[in-house]
């Protein structure tokens, strides 16, 4: 007896016939009808070079459904990348259009009542917006990791896109000409694909595989290679079996597997951003999970096993060369739940098949490249509900205490920096930045960015509310909770307040006196700034990035 999909309806019923019709006049077969019904979501553009090759990649996950006996059916997206559309205020549509993408993906596979999805995930905000619409509409879904670009040579050097981010520093330093960063231009990018470092998109696309919402064997990989597109195709046959055999998130997506994905995120020294994005992935599927808890559980005991650029040494593609994941997942076994599901079977059964080339450039837990934790917690009068910051494997202070240089955007803040005007020992403040002050979680990775380039970044803190980069590095604390705008202590600093931090003890304070603290508090005005479109449809309904900044309305 043939399967009763959900994308099959009553014969004789009006959505019945005028599906028919439409789809008729499409080429779809009559028997075609009957099959599972698969949303291909792609997010090619030609904005941007992350997203330019994954129309190819559509075509053989499409193959892959049609060998498998489904049916595809490719939909289109918004398709943010963070170094082109982060141009348009300060980078403010950045998050928002990761949650702007999970209702496009509602309404495109639950309006048209489909059975299943292979999400195309290239940059930062992609593999996140599909984890979570995959957790909020939990049909059998299947990511297909876009992969990294390749970089070039200049003078004899590898340079990278993370090279031309940092220049602008060096440009207001003196250290480098216009004609010199043109030329990094030139070269930094030789393929399609995501930024080369331990940035968000690659921590996104090595968490997917952590969590098993990928083939295994999908992250690290060469945008557009052969082993790419095979495991892309591969994906396509996959999801039919899922579908029939109705695998969904919820069965993936539960409390171990998120343990699991935080161990091996730890494990690379990720993106601080992959917190915020895990917790929306919970919140989107009602999973019972505190990212941020379990970061400070286990952080400390969970080693660097690789140095992956901005970290240390090591490039993208020696990970890939070492197994990537799947090598981070044997390497970790005995702190992983193996009896977790992934979208191939359970995680000791991925384990117990050959993987690809294990070279040297990861560590073990008897010999990691620096014990943990990668990532920390701060918490304190300044940041109540927490702080974040990186710690890679070369950080030279453990403790920092300066005066207050405060921002109240990041532009103000670049044009201090090439004025010189901000000195060693200073901390610098960058607030009303955060999901609904920006609104939209405003960008100040461009100005740490550039204070590593002027070669300030272990002389000066750099604090904010505002979205860092992965590819930052430095003395710089992000994700700042309570934000500025919802009244958290980052509102009322001024200039000149101390501000410690102590990496030891956990610590982020501000070292002014209890009382005045509330009276500055209590004297907080409301931002009632009028705004149109998304954005302020966006700070209308964001929910705060300690809950994953998801969108709720009534909230």
């Amino acid at each position: 007896m043939m399967k009763a999909y959900r994308s099959n309806f009553d014969r004789g019923t009006t959505r019945w016939a005028i599906r028919r019709a439409q789809w008729r006049a499409l080429g779809i077969s009559s028997a075609d009808m009957e099959k599972p019904k698969i949303a291909v979501v792609n997010t090619s553009s030609e904005l941007s070079i992350c997203f330019s090759h994954l129309d190819k990649v559509a075509e053989r996950v499409k193959q892959g459904i049609r060998d498998a006996g489904g049916v595809p059916f490719e939909i289109r997206t918004t398709a943010p990348s963070d170094f082109i559309t982060g141009a348009g205020l300060g980078g403010r549509y950045l998050m928002p259009s990761r949650d702007l993408m999970v209702n496009d993906i509602e309404v495109a596979v639950e309006g048209a009542v489909l059975d299943g999805m292979v999400c195309l995930s290239s940059c930062d905000k992609t593999a996140p917006a599909h984890l979570m619409a995959a957790a909020r509409l939990d049909l059998p879904t299947i990511l297909v990791i876009g992969g990294y670009q390749a970089c070039g040579l200049l003078h004899g050097e590898k340079v990278d896109i993370e090279d031309v981010f940092e220049s602008v520093g060096e440009l207001g330093s003196g250290h480098v000409t216009v004609e010199t960063i043109e030329a990094m231009c030139e070269e930094a990018i030789k393929s399609p694909g995501v930024c080369a470092g331990m940035g968000t998109a690659n921590t996104m696309h090595i968490i997917s595989e952590a969590l098993g919402m990928t083939m295994p064997g999908s992250a690290p990989v060469a945008a557009g290679s052969e082993r790419m597109l095979t495991l892309a195709e591969a994906a396509g046959r996959r999801i039919v079996r899922l579908v029939e055999d109705d695998v969904r998130p919820s069965s993936i997506l539960t409390p171990a597997a998120f343990r699991n994905a935080v161990t091996v995120g730890l494990s690379v020294s990720g993106s601080i951003n992959m917190l915020r994005h895990m917790q929306g992935v919970a919140a989107e599927g009602g999973v019972d999970v505190d990212v941020y808890q379990l970061v400070e559980q286990i952080g400390p005991d969970v080693p660097l096993l690789c140095a992956i650029k901005p970290n240390g040494p090591s490039r993208i593609e020696d990970l890939d060369a070492a197994g990537g994941v799947q090598t981070l997942l044997r390497r970790l076994a005995t702190r992983l739940n193996l009896d977790v599901m992934t979208c191939t079977g359970t995680l000791s059964e991925v384990l117990e098949t050959p993987a690809h080339t294990s070279g040297p450039g990861v560590g073990t837990l008897e010999k990691p490249v620096k014990s943990g934790p990668s990532i920390i917690i701060l918490r304190g009068s300044l940041a109540p509900d927490g702080a974040i910051m990186k710690l890679g494997s070369g950080r030279k202070r453990t403790a920092f205490r300066g005066a207050a240089r405060v921002f109240e955007s990041q532009e103000d803040a670049l044009d201090s920096l090439r004025a010189g005007q901000i000195r060693p020992d200073d901390v610098v403040l960058l607030r009303g930045l955060g999901a609904r002050g920006g609104p939209g979680v405003a960008s100040a990775s461009w100005f740490v960015a550039a204070v590593k380039g002027a070669g300030l970044s272990e002389d000066i803190a750099v604090i904010t509310d505002g979205q860092l980069s992965g590819l930052n590095g430095g003395f710089a604390v992000g994700q700042v909770m309570p934000e500025a705008a919802e009244g958290g202590p980052l509102a009322i600093v001024r200039d000149d307040d101390t501000i410690a931090i102590d990496l030891a003890r956990r610590t982020i304070e501000l070292e002014v006196d209890a009382d005045m603290i509330a009276s500055r508090l209590a004297a907080l005005v409301d931002d009632k700034r009028p705004l149109k479109g998304w954005l302020g449809i966006y700070r209308a309904l964001v929910q705060p990035l300690s809950r994953g900044g998801t969108l709720r309305p009534g909230e």
